[in-house]
């Protein structure tokens, strides 16, 4: 499978990027640095910073699959709803690829229509980011593109490979303890699993422990 990916440099993007490779996959791994890329087999580095949409378009078109692993600035979060504007775009002229996102568990719900955000639970440094999330959540489910959001649990960090971990829909899945976690590498299975088996196209889903 031929996949572009988006943010390859990134805390989750390089680690989602380790598991393509060895599943043998081809990446076209796009990087606003892309000296930062490792030089690997199976691996074409292209410079992109998600700002033109021909350029996107140009890079996704014939692809099978293509990744979002984009993080936005900290102190300008909303760029990533003009990137996935862009996006939406890019993929709309390209005719494809599908689109699978890297999302934010803010909008999860935590009880019946009661979202995460909504709960006072989200630590207040944390806010922005997560409303920034539900903006490019709406964008995406307003689209017309083959779309999936994937978001992960509350706690969202580099750790263990483990290939254990639950699955959800529009839930944060929670641990008997109320713990909300996933690693990286893990999230990063469950990423290239759904790739390779697409079971949430134009859906969000979930994951954790």
């Amino acid at each position: 499978m031929k996949v572009v990916l988006f943010g390859a440099t990134g805390k989750a993007g390089s680690r989602i990027l380790k598991e393509l490779i060895a599943r043998g996959h081809q990446v076209v791994a796009a990087a606003r640095n892309p000296e930062k890329v490792p030089n690997q087999a199976g691996v074409t580095v292209k410079q992109d910073d998600l700002s033109d949409v021909d350029k996107i378009a140009e890079l996704v078109k014939g692809a099978d699959a293509a990744v979002s692993a984009y993080g936005p600035p900290a102190d300008n979060t909303d760029a990533l709803v003009g990137v996935t504007e862009r996006q939406i775009k890019a993929f709309a002229k390209a005719g494809g690829p599908r689109l699978l996102v890297v999302g934010g568990a803010g909008g999860l719900e935590v009880a019946p229509g009661v979202s995460l955000l909504d709960s006072g639970n989200v630590p207040e440094m944390f806010i922005p980011i997560a409303v920034s999330h539900g903006k490019a959540y709406k964008l995406l489910k307003d689209s017309n593109i083959d779309w999936t959001y994937f978001a992960p649990a509350g706690y969202f960090e580099p750790g263990q490979r483990t290939g254990q971990f639950r699955l959800g829909k529009d839930n944060l899945v929670m641990d008997e303890k109320g713990d909300t976690r996933i690693s990286m590498e893990d999230y990063a299975i469950a990423v290239v699993d759904e790739l390779e088996k697409p079971a949430h196209s134009k859906q969000r889903f979930s994951i954790g422990y």
